[in-house]
């Protein structure tokens, strides 16, 4: 057994490519729809793993669960003991720029980040956060005419609260399309690595424009855009 403290898994377990959404109840839900022969790999602290085939090639689904510590402590053990190659993070942010609105579909292609998650990696130097390059071509390509799908840099916030009008008005006016909670810890770890990595979310709520939020069920179900061109990226 290839166990590490949160993944109960032996090595070969895991596919070259993990989709990562940050609800485990999510993660069950993208594994039934894409693989009808996923098997459950690892089930740790409530946060289950599924490996199963897409067309023939093979896939894995994993949570995160919320925030950019707790996905770091799961792509670092994938990336580093499990042969994992790209982590495309799948899931929901607060919309930050007026071209975006809910239900859009953001291909992150950087992650400004709040905290301390990345700045180990080079000293002295504010480090960039950016997606692979060929995983955001992949998902473009995997896009139809009736997908509103935004290239955009988001925010990877460790608070979820309390986030001055200022900051969010500031980081819109940058271009700036979104906010969320993962994306800038997810392409940090891929740079260390030499991993890939990508964050493909759909817009459920706005932050700078009044408007009606998508409810937690809407949430769990509107997700059918942002995953197809997910899957084309993981499976490119």
């Amino acid at each position: 057994m290839m166990a590490t403290p949160h993944i109960a898994a032996e090595k070969g377990d895991f596919a070259p490519a993990v989709l990562m959404p940050g609800d485990p109840k999510r993660a069950e839900r993208m594994a039934e729809l894409l693989m009808p022969d996923a098997k459950v790999v690892s089930d740790v602290r409530g946060i289950k793993a599924f490996t199963g085939t897409v067309d023939g090639k093979p896939l894995s689904v994993m949570a995160s669960g919320m925030g950019q510590p707790s996905l770091a402590i799961y792509v670092s053990e994938l990336f580093t003991q499990f042969d994992v190659e790209r982590v495309i993070r799948v899931g929901t942010c607060g919309g930050l720029s007026n071209g975006v609105k809910i239900g859009d579909v953001i291909v992150a292609n950087g992650a400004h980040y709040e905290g301390i998650i990345n700045t180990h990696l080079i000293p002295q130097t504010h480090f960039s956060a950016v997606a692979s390059h060929n995983l955001v071509q992949a998902a473009l390509e995997a896009a139809t005419d009736d997908m509103n799908v935004v290239v955009a840099p988001v925010i990877s916030r460790d608070r979820f609260y309390d986030v001055p009008d200022e900051v969010n008005a500031a980081a819109a006016r940058v271009g700036t399309a979104g906010a969320e909670m993962e994306a800038g810890a997810l392409y940090g770890l891929a740079a260390l690595h030499g991993k890939e990595a990508l964050a493909v979310l759909t817009v459920s709520d706005h932050i700078t424009v009044k408007t009606v939020d998508m409810t937690a069920e809407e949430r769990e179900t509107n997700f059918q855009s942002a995953l197809k061109l997910a899957v084309a990226a993981a499976l490119s």
